[in-house]
């Protein structure tokens, strides 16, 4: 006797039948008393993997709830008891089944995950154990990955060692010559009351300013030069969307090479000329109106402006003309309105002339008493510089004014917008440090390599770098200044004074428990004067751009340069670019071999992640799952999470959500589906059965190419940091290669071929290659899982008897023979005949002539002296197992006429109808049809010549079993 137990869509354990029975007591109901005795075999359904071994015999009363239908034919080959509630169990004897001669699948991995759970079981060995296992046994170079600095949601870094090693930084750049003090435009806002580097910048797109042409009168010795009547007055002619910039206006600029003319208006009987660009001159008139003309016959040069002079309301001085490249007739009016308080480029123009920037604007952006009465008290981004255009348009110097959208910079913490303002700052001067930056630029290897640009172009823009902040926290700056002069005092002495000082008090606590004689160093403090400390403070940007100091001090080493640095790509302009320049600076190297750059998330619909639009998602909530009614979440656990990033080019942005979780949990459940697969067929199978890679078949060679061919993949895509082409090679070899080619084709040797056969070993021995393999490529992504896998895996394996960690396998496996390229080659035609045979089969299953593949015979035809017929001839053996059917015919195209389809239980294709055959020249004619002959009961091939009986590779399985 036989005996089977089953579950309506699962399998139970055989062992817990006893268990089951007896709980089934606690249901008053109907009953049955049902005994089995001297059970001999245990079988199971075919196909199923099963987790119980062995089962000698039950005796048990069964107490239904319900008793459905006993049926008992006496010397009939099945007994049935069937109880259709409690579990759905199914109980039955069969004598003639040969289901326990077959060596089906035997595993307890399950195919649920439930990995939130049971990630909990693995953790340690994957993390704690396993690094302390790398420890002790890694003897080479440590291998430093630098993930950016700060995290919003991890432990304060800023400590005190911290702070003193980066004050150590700003005195090495001191002793250089590359710190300075300048009172020079900077980004100012207004709302965090202090300077902003280019990298605390954020853009908004859709700011309105009030964009103004404004005429400033000429002085009257340029209309003796260009020969306009003294009576008629010239102006020059400016267009600006900065009006609240207006009451610090030094200068105008102009290109020395650019050819301008005279706009004129007759007003009031008297004329008056504005200069304007040639190129710019209709552009303007169209916007003036028809009042205006051109005076088409005046050309003056820029150059001849340049020296001139002119006046305007809110200066009682006159003011000049100056040249500068940067003025362009692309847009405005060919003329600049300088202000050297408010500008980069005014600032660097005005300086050269010795003009000082002016800048009447207080902490707040309010206008101060410099600017006059009218304007004292008001913020220059909304009353002032509304009240500037006022105050013009009532002295008809406002020529043409409207609304202008445009991109304007905001606070990247206030999100308010900032202005350019003249303030004392501190600085690193960026132009002598630029080539040996940008030199050091070229040594590193960048992901991906555009970002090797991006981040040169910000350090060519650059020419000094504003290193102080005003805020009450941060490290300070360690500068003391003159009480009378307010002088800095910044000298090398000085400086390492006030460090000595953090080192005594627990870092910068000293700067603000000390009094400023207590920072005083000693050989300042008899000179005669007074000192004081202010409360500027470090950019944020050199705090981080300092953080590889914390290596070079912990591996005693002069230079210090990390593998990998990893942050987004916002930071080219912020945390790459600063410590690439402190570290050019001072160790004349870069600070890092690599630099990788990774992409922002957005949600599914391809928009920017935000809070206030409600579109984000936590990471807690993929792992753990929600019951929030608003946004129920299954817990998917930690590798789901962990396989969405490495299925996905990190140097992108990448979209989430739960559609896109939910087709990677898909992913993870065919990858948890195939590991069950190779461990349920790998029972049993140890090291000492392995077959020699000659000795394998064909179809075993091909996917070990495969499976080689994948390896290198993905090395190849870790060292380059592109995980994702190596993962999505992954699964497209579980799903192309193994999932629809090979795991069916073997299924029929594992199961019913001898248990030692060859044809049996060389599919085990490829399964253990697949396995491991596997096993060591996805474990840096998904390692809970490939954690789980090992440990059933490693069960009863004396290989592994000594390793604990997944991460203790040696990684890639593979053997150079198995880079088998011509196999490869053969075995990608027979996937097209194969993918062509299907088509005709298909037919056949539609017409109910066949239920499956293997009720089907196929033969194919091919020319015998072609190439096709070489390649079919040397797998002719594996061609049945390939295709899923009860026999294969190599036959001559020749033979090939329409007679062979006049049977209606007959189905064709051409091979070149259904796939591209542009590798493979030649014909090739698969016809599929009925097997004429019987169904093997025990492998289900019909292949037998009689009816009832056993094919002969099964008849022998049979028997060495009996022996």
């Amino acid at each position: 006797m036989n005996l089977i137990f089953g579950r309506k869509g699962h399998l139970q354990h055989i062992h817990s039948l006893p268990k089951l029975l007896k709980e089934s007591r606690n249901f008053p109901s109907k009953h049955v008393h049902y005994s089995i005795l001297n059970l001999s075999k245990i079988c199971f359904p075919r196909d199923k993997i099963i987790s119980a071994t062995a089962l000698k015999s039950i005796e048990q009363c069964i107490y239904t709830r319900s008793y459905s239908k006993t049926v008992s034919h006496e010397g009939t080959s099945t007994l049935y008891i069937t109880s259709i509630n409690l579990y759905n169990f199914v109980l039955y004897i069969d004598k003639n089944s040969y289901s326990h001669t077959l060596q089906l699948p035997i595993t307890s991995f399950s195919l649920r995950a439930n990995a939130s759970q049971r990630e909990k079981q693995f953790r340690k060995k994957i993390s704690e154990d396993t690094y302390q296992w790398q420890l002790a046994n890694n003897k080479g170079e440590y291998y430093i990955l630098h993930d950016g600095p700060p995290y919003a949601n991890g432990e304060l870094h800023l400590d005190s060692g911290y702070e003193i090693r980066e004050l150590e930084v700003f005195k090495e750049l001191l002793k250089i010559g590359y710190i300075t003090r300048k009172n020079s435009p900077v980004h100012w806002s207004p709302s965090s009351k202090t300077a902003l580097a280019e990298s605390e910048l954020e853009y908004k797109d859709d700011y309105i300013s009030k964009s103004v042409y404004v005429k400033f009168e000429a002085d009257k010795k340029l209309n003796l030069k260009i020969n306009i009547d003294q009576d008629e007055k010239l102006y020059y002619l400016i267009w600006t969307t900065t009006s609240w910039t207006l009451p610090a206006n030094k200068a105008i600029a102009v290109n020395p090479t650019l050819e301008y003319t005279l706009i004129s208006k007759n007003s009031h009987g008297l004329k008056e000329h504005y200069i304007v660009a040639s190129e710019l001159a209709n552009q303007i008139l169209e916007i003036l109106g028809d009042d205006y003309s051109i005076m088409t016959s005046m050309k003056i040069l820029g150059n001849d402006l340049v020296g001139q002079e002119y006046k305007h309301y809110f200066s009682t001085e006159s003011h000049p003309v100056l040249a500068a490249d940067y003025v362009v007739s692309d847009s405005g009016t060919g003329l600049v309105h300088t202000a050297p308080g408010h500008g980069k480029d005014d600032f660097e123009l005005c300086s050269a002339q010795k003009i000082l920037p002016y800048s009447p604007v207080d902490d707040l952006g309010r206008f101060t008493q410099e600017a006059g009465s009218e304007l004292v008290g008001k913020f220059v981004l909304s009353d002032g510089a509304e009240k500037v255009v006022q105050i013009l348009k009532e002295r008809d110097l406002i020529v043409f004014e409207k609304d202008y959208l445009h991109s304007y910079p905001i606070d990247w913490r206030t999100k308010k917008p900032i202005i350019t303002r003249s303030t004392p700052q501190w600085f690193i001067d960026i132009s002598e440090l630029q080539n040996i930056t940008l030199e050091n630029i070229k040594s590193v290897k960048m992901y991906p390599e555009s970002s090797k640009r991006r981040l040169e172009a910000f350090v060519k823009s650059r020419t000094r770098w504003c290193i102080s902040r005003q805020r009450p926290w941060g490290t300070p700056i360690p500068v003391l200044y003159e009480t009378e002069t307010d002088e800095p005092l910044c000298t090398q002495s000085s400086v390492e004074h006030i460090i000595k000082k953090f080192k005594e008090s627990n870092g910068s606590n000293a700067w603000w428990e000390l009094s400023s004689e207590d920072l005083l160093a000693d050989e300042y403090k008899n000179n005669g004067k007074k000192y004081y400390k202010k409360y500027d403070t470090m950019d944020v940007w050199f705090d981080s751009g300092t953080s590889w100091t914390l290596f070079r001090e912990k591996l005693n080493t002069d230079k210090f340069v990390a593998d990998l640095y990893l942050e987004g790509s916002d930071q080219h302009r912020g945390w790459f670019q600063s410590s690439i320049l402190t570290s050019s600076a001072i160790q004349k190297v870069a600070p890092y071999k690599n630099l990788f750059t990774h992409g922002f998330l957005l949600d599914e619909n391809g928009y920017k992640m935000s809070k206030s639009i409600g579109n984000t998602i936590l990471p807690s909530t993929i792992i753990k799952g929600s019951n929030d009614k608003n946004q129920a979440q299954q817990a998917y656990g930690v590798d789901v999470l962990r396989l969405w990033v490495g299925l996905h080019d990190s140097s992108a942005d990448i979209q989430i959500g739960p559609n896109v979780i939910a087709n990677v949990s898909q992913t993870m459940r065919k990858l948890r589906g195939s590991f069950r697969f190779l461990l349920g067929n790998l029972n049993g199978f140890n090291a000492e059965s392995l077959v020699s890679y000659d000795s394998l078949q064909y179809i075993d060679k091909y996917v070990l190419y495969e499976l080689y061919s994948v390896m290198k993949r993905i090395e190849i895509s870790f060292e380059n940091h592109v995980f994702y082409q190596g993962m999505q090679s992954l699964v497209q070899f579980v799903n192309s290669t193994l999932s629809s080619l090979y795991f069916d084709s073997i299924k029929d040797r594992l199961y019913a071929d001898q248990i030692t056969s060859l044809s049996r070993l060389s599919a085990q021995t490829t399964c253990h290659y697949i396995l491991v393999n596997m096993l060591t490529a996805l474990s840096p992504i998904t390692p809970h899982f490939t954690q789980e896998v090992f440990e059933f895996y490693k069960e009863n394996r004396k290989i592994y008897n000594n390793l604990f960690s997944v991460f203790q396998l040696d990684y890639g496996c593979v053997a150079e023979e198995w880079n088998n390229s011509e196999i490869s080659k053969e075995w990608d035609f027979i996937k097209k005949v194969k993918t062509t045979a299907n088509h005709s089969i298909e037919t056949l299953r539609q017409k109910k002539i066949i239920g499956g593949s293997v009720e089907a015979s196929v033969k194919i035809y091919v020319d015998f002296n072609g190439e096709f017929y070489n390649i079919l001839k040397s797998n002719e053996n594996q061609l049945e197992n390939a295709l899923i059917v009860s026999g294969v015919s190599i036959c001559d195209i020749e033979s090939f006429t329409s007679d062979n389809l006049e049977n209606e239980q007959v189905s064709y294709s051409s091979l070149a109808d259904v796939v591209n055959t542009e590798d493979f020249k030649g014909k090739c004619i698969i016809v599929a049809s009925k097997s004429k002959k019987h169904k093997c009961p025990r492998c289900w091939k019909h292949v037998c010549v009689s009816e009832n009986s056993l094919c002969v590779r099964c008849s022998d399985a049979v028997s060495s079993l009996d022996s």
